[in-house]
């Protein structure tokens, strides 16, 4: 009798990759000062494994972006299309990211997480200037679209992109063959995806053991109340808002929703990046919940860059815990300038790990507060980052869904809720 394994599909082995690298973390933190875990494991099999998944993901990020989008762009019938999903996608963006903001502050004044905490001398934060208004608005255009691309300027690639897409859109019969190029190497990528996310589970696994390896959970325990409030609101927020949002704008079930959406997720809890998370989002999208290649080349892009609710979350909770740490009292226009300043913030907050404190500085100058309190919560804002990650891939997820909707370019696999 000839023994086979059962045929699973890949989340569930992403799953299984995630529950056994944390169980694998959470054993090794009180050996991981012996030489030869952190030689051979540490800084050796989970750094080399980890390191390899990501340069694999970010590797597809950039031509991802850039083909998708002028492929996403080409397949519009008119400009006018472009700047009304453009409009409608930017506005949902802002109003969810204002909205998280303001249920973090809100919750945060409700729980109190900075009340009797008694301050360590470990409060040392080396500050980054954040960029001002007027560098987040100028940076959008690229002097140098090669530069742009070597860095993976998503903003400065997301106009030059349209900007190609609108060209072609306008030569029309002239550029024929190169439309078809750019949709070509649309299909060439997407299989360069799935090519990759086979070989995911692995550096999944090595992502999280090192993770959970390094930090493990005492570093909780201290800052309890501040990091159980942050999850809290991201839960909220996840399954309340997005939920909500997907239910009455959408008219899918949200737990279908959820459901559809498993391995986005666990590639964003993993990678602890909106942007090393794209690719999957962007196929996940169109193949899990129906949107049109022509919206999600655009919102998931856009989405990536500058709707960031899990940081807007940390940021609003982080400022009232380190308000009430100080014994500052903010009062009301305190608070409307952390909730404006934090949807500013978020537009300018690149997706990448740990970039939100670098912005919370911005947050924490406007009102105020000291800098160095940032120091309190660096210990376990690398556990909530990817938590947090997931509230961002969601939103842009869930505003896609929305946009397309309305634009009559969502076809979800299953029945949607009358």
């Amino acid at each position: 009798m000839k023994f086979s394994l059962p045929k699973r599909d890949l989340t569930f082995y992403i799953v299984v990759a995630i529950v056994l690298g944390i169980l694998s973390g959470i054993f090794l933190n009180p050996i991981k000062d012996v030489d030869w875990v952190k030689i051979y494991l540490m800084d050796g099999l989970f750094e080399l494994g980890g390191r390899i998944f990501l340069s694999t993901l970010k590797l597809l990020v950039v031509p991802m972006v850039f083909v998708s989008l002028v492929c996403g762009v080409l397949s519009l019938k008119e400009i006018s299309q472009l700047k009304r999903i453009g409009l409608k996608t930017f506005a949902w963006y802002v109003a969810s990211t204002a909205l998280a903001v303001t249920f973090a502050v809100v919750f945060a004044i409700l729980f109190n997480p900075g009340e009797g905490f008694k301050l360590t001398a470990n409060t040392t934060f080396e500050a980054k200037a954040p960029p001002s208004v007027i560098d987040v608005i100028s940076a959008i255009v690229p002097s140098n679209p090669i530069k742009a691309m070597v860095d993976a300027e998503m903003l400065q690639i997301i106009f030059l992109a349209i900007l190609v897409g609108l060209a072609l859109s306008l030569v029309k019969t002239k550029a024929e063959k190169l439309t078809a190029i750019f949709f070509e190497a649309n299909e060439v990528i997407l299989k360069m995806v799935f090519m990759i996310l086979w070989v995911a589970p692995i550096g999944v696994f090595c992502l999280l053991a090192k993770v959970f390896a390094n930090e493990g959970f005492e570093t909780i325990v201290p800052l309890s109340k501040y990091f159980f409030t942050v999850l809290f609101v991201l839960f909220f927020h996840f399954f309340v808002v997005y939920g909500s949002l997907i239910k009455f704008f959408t008219r899918i079930s949200p737990r279908l929703f959820f459901t559809r959406i498993q391995k986005v997720l666990a590639f964003a809890f993993s990678t602890s990046s909106s942007n090393a998370t794209l690719p999957i989002t962007i196929e996940e999208a169109e193949k899990q919940l129906g949107v049109d290649n022509e919206v999600a080349a655009f919102t998931l892009p856009l989405g990536a860059t500058i709707n960031m609710d899990g940081t807007s979350i940390m940021q609003g909770v982080a400022t009232v815990f380190i308000a009430q740490v100080y014994g500052i009292e903010l009062g009301l226009m305190g608070y409307l300038t952390v909730i404006g300043m934090a949807t500013l913030a978020s537009i300018g907050t690149a997706g990448v790990p740990g970039v939100g404190l670098i912005m919370l500085t911005m947050v924490f100058t406007q009102v105020g507060l000291p800098v160095e309190g940032i120091g309190l919560i660096i210990g376990v804002d690398r556990l909530l980052d990817m938590t947090r990650t997931c509230v961002n891939v969601t939103g842009d997820l869930a505003v896609t869904c929305v946009v397309a909707e309305s634009e009559g370019k969502l076809h979800f696999p299953q029945a949607k809720i009358s």
